[in-house]
């Protein structure tokens, strides 16, 4: 099974001074995924991030970063199928009085439909997904 990433779990690294692939061979190892990819509104957030720095010297460092982190995982787009998926699950969930976050429910969607587990810092949001495996990281 492959592993989407959140941008919780990067922003986590980058504040550690963790390579990208330090921490992908430490998930890898640790969890026994073989694929690692980021959904394109995990890109957004990082993007985000970077554009809200506060100084240049800390736009510079997240732009670094966010590079190597482009470099090294493929970004999976968000599709037709997806949005029909979050849909349903976005209007079953409030239904019952829950809501999950708009960004983190797109994430999460891209886990499910590629069946792949989510990794994240922020379980609360995903784990309101019926279906989507997530691993605390």
């Amino acid at each position: 099974m492959g592993l989407v990433l959140d941008s919780s779990v990067l922003i986590a690294a980058e504040r550690e001074k963790r390579p990208v692939s330090q921490l992908l061979a430490s998930l890898s190892a640790e969890h026994s995924e073989t694929e690692f990819l980021l959904s394109s509104i995990s890109v957004m957030e990082l993007e985000h991030g970077w554009h809200r720095a506060n100084t240049p010297e800390a736009a510079a460092k997240r732009r670094r970063y966010l590079d190597e982190v482009l470099a090294i995982l493929p970004v999976e787009p968000f599709t037709r199928e997806m949005g029909v998926l979050a849909a349903k699950i976005d209007a079953d969930r409030k239904n019952v009085g829950l809501v999950i976050a708009t960004a983190d429910l797109l994430i999460g969607i891209t886990a499910l439909h590629l069946d792949y587990a989510i990794g994240t810092r922020n379980v609360r949001h995903f784990k309101m997904i019926p279906g989507l495996k997530v691993l605390p990281l």
